[in-house]
Order: structure tokens, then sequence, then C-alpha cells
């Protein structure tokens, strides 16, 4: 079977683009006048009659082969929790200074006017 992505095929993104281009398309040829126009249906006709071959004529087969499992081992399983750690603590504290900076701001009195 075909990579996926997501969980569906290469397929699902090429339908998604077409689709996505032809409304780009008729939104852009709204305006216009004249014939030019009419290539609003041409273009919706074009992405129909192409998705319409897509999803009837499929490439690959339906059935999917068994993979091979791979064993995935992680080597810097210690590293990336120092790594993560130390940021968290980094966050924090800036969180917290910037807490402080927010409360302890300055606030000046007025002057009183006197006549």
């Amino acid at each position: 079977m075909a990579t996926t992505i997501l969980g569906v095929g290469t397929g699902v993104f090429v339908i998604s683009v077409i689709w996505i281009v032809t409304l780009l398309l008729c939104v852009l040829l709204s305006r216009t006048s004249g014939t030019t126009r009419l290539l609003n249906v041409v273009f919706f006709l074009l992405a129909l009659i192409v998705t319409l071959i897509l999803v009837f004529f499929p490439r690959a087969s339906e059935t999917s082969t068994p993979e091979k499992e791979f064993q995935i081992v992680d080597t810097f399983f210690i590293g990336r929790y120092v790594l993560l750690s130390v940021m968290s603590v980094i966050f924090l504290a800036t969180a917290f200074l910037s807490l402080l900076y927010y409360l302890l701001e300055p606030v000046y009195a007025k002057p009183l006017r006197t006549r």
C-alpha cells in the first residue's frame, strides 16, 4: 500500500488540492464579465471529472500488505528529560518574574491642583 499521512493516502490530498484550487479560481473569476465568467463552470466540471476518475479508478489495491514492525529505541531519553526539566524551570522563573513585574509596577500619585 502507498504511504499514508495522518491515516489517509496521497489521493485524498490530491483531491483536496484540486478542489481548493477550483474554489479559488471560481472566487477569482466570479467578478469577471462576459465569456470569462463561464470559465467557472468549466473549472468546476473539470474538477468534478478528475475527482470522479480518481475515486472510481484507484491505482493502489484495497488490501494492504503486511509490513515488518520496527522497534523504536529512544537513545536520547535522559537528555530529553533533562532538557525538558531545564526548560520548565526557565519557563516558571520567567512567568514568576513577569508576574512580579506586573504586580510591583509603580503607581505614581497624581499631583493635586491647589487654587
